[in-house]
């Protein structure tokens, strides 16, 4: 991995272009860095492609970054959405953070009868997305999606869209995680048999989702419940183990064109 700063902006980058370093980054690569006139810095939009570039017109309140050329064509993540019940605010960070290093597409909190954080920060969010991206080499963010209720969510779904869901539970009330009776099967074993995306993955709040919430995931016809193993997983740790397998069956941890 590069020690050269490696920058979000939102502006088009293109050769022979000269952008005004934004205040937070300017504070970072001036206060923080102590970067000075030539220093190379790189930067990414999104759109673009990876671009190298250097510090120009610096001084105690303002600098530039001249772009020179770009090191790598844009390129996409793979198809894949992550719903999720908002969390705590530790827990929350987390997963978000670890979601954007696995390369998810999109970031969709769901209201669910079980949710105990009512509250999600989506400027914080993005905060994360950015620091997250720029760290791990990635050309994009994942979209933040606006929270919506479990109803609202499976009521505007796409039904080509594979929803899988991390379900933990049988069907036996008496017994202990529900007994064996209607448990999911292991998660690499399903996806083994799956065709290619696009995908969604559906972790369920803290306490788990309510039984009638399961009832209706477990009937709809684009909902594939899966386990994740013998232990009860924390949320943001569910998430991180169910992307990985996604990942590693269905997403782009096969390519060898990174460089």
């Amino acid at each position: 991995m590069s020690a050269t700063p490696r920058l979000y902006v939102t502006d088009d980058l293109a050769e022979g272009r000269t952008l005004t370093v934004p205040g937070p980054a300017f504070h970072y690569l001036t206060g923080v860095m102590r970067l000075g006139e030539g220093a190379a810095v790189r930067l990414f939009n999104g759109r673009d492609g990876d671009w190298d570039g250097v510090l120009v017109g610096v001084t105690k309140r303002s600098a530039g970054l001249a772009l020179i050329a770009r090191t790598r064509p844009q390129t996409s993540v793979p198809d894949i959405d992550l719903i999720f019940a908002p969390l705590k605010k530790g827990p929350m960070d987390y997963l978000v953070e670890k979601a954007t290093e696995l390369g998810v597409s999109r970031l969709r909190p769901v209201q669910t009868r079980r949710t105990h954080a009512e509250r999600v920060r989506l400027d914080r969010m993005e905060r994360i997305v950015i620091e997250a991206a720029e760290q791990t080499e990635r050309l994009d963010l994942p979209e933040i999606v606006q929270p919506v209720s479990f109803d609202a969510l499976l009521a505007d779904w796409d039904p080509a869209r594979r929803l899988i869901f991390c379900d933990e539970a049988g069907d036996d009330g008496a017994r202990v995680w529900g007994g064996n009776a209607g448990r999911a099967l292991p998660m690499a074993a399903v996806l083994a048999r799956l065709a290619p995306g696009p995908f969604a993955v559906l972790i369920g709040p803290e306490g788990g989702f309510d039984p009638a919430e399961r009832e209706r995931l477990r009937a709809l016809s684009f909902v594939v419940p899966v386990t994740l193993g013998p232990r009860i997983l924390r949320a943001e740790t569910a998430a991180v183990a169910a992307l990985a397998l996604l990942q590693s069956q269905h997403g782009d941890w096969g390519r060898t064109d990174l460089g």
